[in-house]
């Protein structure tokens, strides 16, 4: 791959400041229209339910897979989530405990959060996963190889990964927190884009800067032009540090602005989350509610 022709067909076209200044105008036109219950529904549709700490158990994972069970149940008319986020050991015991064969399992993998490991590690990781259980498998950019200008490599470790996964998704997670400017967090999104994945995902949830309404903005701009040049239709996925309700429809916003309804379904658009499923059902039902 040359890097220099791709990165010249797929040039970044805004400044940091740029960014910074058409967010705040898009949330203060659109931001109050989105921040209504039907959008906080289909927020909630859009999750992958997360749990990815050093002390989950067993038991952890089956209450959330009992959630998903019930949920339909106890909210009628409310869509339930998208997803079940674990690490590889665990999606055997979600998959056993899931009443429904064909709900989704996303598992990090690849050495997450950190992605310094080998690669044939990574690839073992990651079938291993989907033998497990696993339909949906999110790995993390190498980033320091990328930040290095090691652009070859990180191409090649999403590609391999790819080559594994095969028709299920694939979702690169970019670290943006460190990548930090619009241009390498734009180079990132073009080149996992480029080396096949499904989706792409701003943060791991493990550093101090995760997801941000900046990187939802660079991120959506960079897969509204991928399909446009390329013809290919990636999803997105805004992981760490959205919690709240409000902090979903910001995104939500971003997303319905820039990449348009057609991206407004749990297809093409997930958000990565532990507590923002019991926020998001509480403004829905108007009382707190801890379902989750």
């Amino acid at each position: 791959m040359n890097f220099d022709e791709l990165f010249a067909q797929y040039p970044c076209p805004f400044t940091d400041e740029q960014v910074k200044a058409q967010v705040a105008e898009i949330e203060a036109k659109h931001f109050a229209e989105n921040n209504n219950v039907e959008v906080w529904k289909e927020c909630l549709h859009q999750i992958d339910y997360t749990t990815l700490s050093a002390d989950d158990t067993i038991a952890k994972v089956e209450y959330m897979a009992n959630a998903v069970n019930t949920f339909e149940a106890k909210f009628p008319g409310i869509p339930n989530v998208a997803a079940i986020c674990v690490y590889p050991a665990m999606a055997e015991y979600v998959r056993k405990a899931l009443k429904d064969p064909k709900f989704n399992i996303a598992c990090v993998s690849g050495g997450f959060p950190a992605s310094q490991t080998f690669l044939e590690v990574k690839v073992a990781e990651t079938a291993l996963a989907l033998r497990a259980g696993a339909t949906e498998i999110d790995i993390v950019l190498s980033v320091g190889k990328f930040l290095e200008g090691n652009y070859q490599e990180c191409f090649d470790e999403i590609a391999e990964l790819k080559a594994v996964c095969g028709e299920h998704h694939l979702k690169v997670i970019l670290e943006t927190g460190m990548l930090k400017t619009a241009e390498n967090i734009w180079k990132a999104s073009i080149l996992a884009m480029a080396a096949g994945c499904d989706f792409i995902k701003t943060s791991t949830g493990k550093i101090s800067v995760n997801a941000t309404p900046e990187a939802t903005f660079v991120m959506c701009h960079a897969i509204k032009e991928w399909k446009a040049k390329a013809g290919i239709k990636m999803g997105y996925k805004p992981a760490g540090g959205v919690s709240t309700t409000e902090e979903a429809v910001q995104h939500f916003t971003l997303v319905k602005e820039i990449l348009g309804e057609e991206w407004l379904n749990n297809a093409y658009f997930r958000f990565g989350a532990s507590r923002l499923a019991n926020n998001l059902l509480s403004s829905i039902v108007g009382k707190e509610t801890k379902h989750f």
